[in-house]
């Protein structure tokens, strides 16, 4: 891969879909489907949306340990990348990642409290393309 930000963030930019994956308070291996970043950073930080009621949450905060996965159907290629996520609930942060229409899931708006951030920060990765995969650090 010559340029893995460009090759991966391009990936990632055509993918509405994420899977996140953690550990649940047992030690297992629990993965989520979620809609797609709301904001990246080349491929090292991701912010995304969701509730603070949701054990996906409880799970990470116990342990921050995570992985977010692309996949691009058409081409038969993915992207994991492993590193931690912080839950942010600070209005700045809310505030960042706030979209017109998030009512429809947060009823009283960007102040609800069943609304967070979780800003995951990547630190390696693992890319699959043509039959073979390739490790890389961020």
């Amino acid at each position: 891969m010559r340029n893995p930000e460009q090759t991966i963030g391009n990936l990632i930019d055509k993918t509405n879909l994420t899977i996140v994956s953690y550990t649940d308070y047992d030690g297992f291996p629990i993965s989520k489907a979620m809609l797609a970043p709301r904001e990246r950073e080349g491929i090292k930080t991701f912010w995304f949306s969701t509730n603070t009621s949701s054990n996906k949450v409880r799970c990470l905060i116990n342990n921050s340990k995570a992985s977010i996965y692309f996949v691009d159907k058409r081409f038969f290629r993915g992207v994991s990348l492993l590193g931690k996520v912080e839950v942010l609930e600070t209005p700045e942060a809310k505030e960042r990642i706030w979209r017109d229409g998030d009512t429809m899931y947060y009823h009283e708006g960007v102040t609800d409290s069943d609304y967070c951030v979780l800003k995951f920060t990547a630190t390696k990765g693992r890319y699959y393309s043509n039959f073979k995969s390739e490790d890389f650090d961020i």
